[in-house]
């Protein structure tokens, strides 16, 4: 499936259609469990589950310095993970599923933009495309007009975005220089294991609540951490890196269906503008890169 475009493209849309259902999943299990306990779940189920591939690895990827990369990237990574997925899972509480997953997707305009401290080149479109994104996030996330006030719960996933965009600035620094398994199985590792410490000291660490919200976990661990980064690192070798952006930004408008079908959340005229407005935001920023590589 992997050696044709259609073939990758599905692949990376099945991502997308599960890490959108996955705040979904988050949501729920907000009702059993608190945010850093359901965190520490579900990237621990996560890292268990990829131990398997990190054994099957060939000895030539166990190199001092590969190795080295590697845990050192996963370390990173896994802290920036932990920041990131604890402001999302927190904000979720006070927010839609919907809202949070679009708002999380302005990472994608993000990235190219922080690329700059990295000396990479941002084009036009990424300005365009991040103006259209914030314009949009105001419309969807600004509930008071004329008290201009911002959602609590959009707030903190919006500051997470940002978390997320550094995140990926990591995985792409150390990706080529490291083993990409490797680094996830420890990054996982590390967020669900300060997830953990966290919600020791700062949450009613209840077995019930954990059994309770099951169903919620094994989706998290199990679809939206195992098998969803797997195959978006696999299929990323084969795919075009803008247009694998493109189809992983797609995420928010399953986030809003999934929230829809499954929570009976609804969106406003106002809300469906902003939505709009952060997707071709999102797409603009990437684009653009796709077609000037094109011409290369």
């Amino acid at each position: 499936m992997l050696k044709t475009k259609t073939g990758s493209d599905l692949l990376l849309l099945l991502t997308a259609i599960i890490w959108g259902f996955a705040f979904v999943a988050q949501r729920a299990g907000m009702e059993y469990t608190g945010p850093f306990t359901f965190n520490a779940c579900r990237f621990l189920l996560g890292a268990l589950i990829l131990i398997p591939l990190v054994i099957k690895q060939k000895p030539k990827n166990f190199t001092k310095f590969y190795l080295h990369q590697s845990i050192k990237g996963g370390i990173v990574a896994g802290i920036l993970l932990f920041c990131g997925a604890s402001l999302q899972q927190i904000g979720i509480i006070y927010t839609t599923a919907g809202n949070a997953g679009f708002i999380t997707g302005f990472y994608v305009v993000l990235v190219p933009l922080f690329g700059i401290f990295f000396r990479h080149k941002t084009t036009l479109n990424v300005w365009v495309g991040a103006i259209l994104a914030l314009v949009g996030m105001y419309y969807l996330s600004v509930t008071n007009i004329d008290g201009f006030v911002i959602s609590k719960g959009d707030l903190l996933v919006f500051s997470g975005a940002f978390v997320w965009a550094f995140h990926v600035l990591v995985i792409g620094k150390y990706a080529p220089i490291a083993n990409v398994i490797i680094i996830a199985v420890i990054q996982f590792f590390v967020c669900g294991l300060l997830s953990l410490v966290f919600a020791v000291y700062a949450e009613p660490f209840a077995i019930e609540g954990i059994i309770d919200a099951g169903i919620p976990i094994l989706y998290g661990g199990v679809l939206s951490v195992a098998l969803a980064f797997t195959i978006q690192v696999v299929v990323q070798k084969h795919a075009h890196p803008s247009l694998a952006a493109i189809i992983l930004s797609s995420e928010a408008l399953f986030a809003a269906l999934g929230g829809w079908l499954i929570l009976n959340e609804s969106l406003t005229t106002r809300g469906f503008l902003g939505c709009l407005l952060m997707l071709i935001g999102m797409i603009a920023a990437q684009l653009n890169i796709k077609l000037k590589r094109q011409k290369i």
